[in-house]
């Protein structure tokens, strides 16, 4: 999972990421440090191989793994790496990519998600045909009451396997341990879905999890312009505001004191 690196390059002072922890009261940060480099080196790899396998030979490759995927209607995804200096003062880098890439959750070589991915498709199987069963009742029915009746039974439905969703996300820290995402998510309001799927939460998670200090992160977007616009092919991104901006103070939280 870790690929050794030297760090040659000048350290970049700009924030990768940054959050408000709502446990200590203090925003915590990472800058991009020395992450750019083997982040462009990841960069020009995908465009090389056009696949995402690795660790397998080309004969061995996975259709679901090529980056044909990303060009495609599904459109691009956003990709990052981690610098991290392990227990023994070495320094290496491990990779992530956001949200699950062509349905798959995890990929050989790539950290994994912050949650227990059998138990995820187990809940959300069963829900989601619960779900779409109101929704076939909904577009069937004639009657005006039975169908505010099903569309309000179908949005508690939905609400409640949300916060299933959010609650089997565990959010390590280097302060704090691991918390559910709803107790280390900072402010009020819902939390957004997809909370805890990008880059950064990944790469900082299995850093905390695996006794590993963060250096510096950087991420990118590879593939097809987001439907918005917002993102595009080879531009590097701070991490998100809304989504990881609500649990990464609660994740960098005693960081400062590791990276002494």
């Amino acid at each position: 999972m870790i690929e050794p690196i030297e760090i040659t390059d000048i350290s970049d002072p700009d924030i990768a990421c940054r959050g408000l922890c709502d446990h200590c009261g203090r925003e915590h940060s990472l800058p991009v440090g020395p992450a750019m480099a083997p982040a462009l080196a990841l960069f020009h790899r995908l465009e090389r191989e056009g696949r995402i396998d690795f660790d397998v030979p080309v004969s061995e490759a996975s259709p679901w793994m090529t980056t044909d995927y990303v060009w495609s209607e599904a459109r691009g995804q956003m990709f990052g790496v981690l610098v991290v200096r392990d227990q023994s003062g070495r320094t290496g880098v491990i990779k992530a990519f956001s949200g699950q890439y062509n349905s798959r959750w995890r990929v050989p070589g790539w950290v994994g998600p912050l949650l227990d991915v059998e138990r995820f498709r187990m809940v959300t199987a069963l829900e989601e045909k619960c779900i779409k069963q109101m929704s076939r009742e909904f577009e069937q029915s004639t009657d005006a009451a039975l169908k505010k009746t099903l569309a309000d039974a179908r949005k508690k439905a939905s609400r409640n396997l949300q916060r299933r969703i959010h609650s089997m996300f565990l959010i390590p820290s280097f302060a704090h341990g691991r918390s559910p995402l709803p107790m280390a998510a900072c402010g009020t309001g819902g939390i957004p879905t997809g909370t805890g799927d990008c880059c950064a939460p990944k790469l900082l998670g299995y850093a905390a999890l695996n006794g590993l200090t963060p250096l510096g992160l950087a991420e990118f977007y590879f593939g097809r312009t987001n439907r918005s616009g917002t993102r595009e092919h080879g531009t590097f991104y701070p991490s998100c505001k809304d989504k990881c901006g609500r649990i990464l103070g609660y994740m960098l939280c005693g960081l400062e004191d590791a990276r002494q």
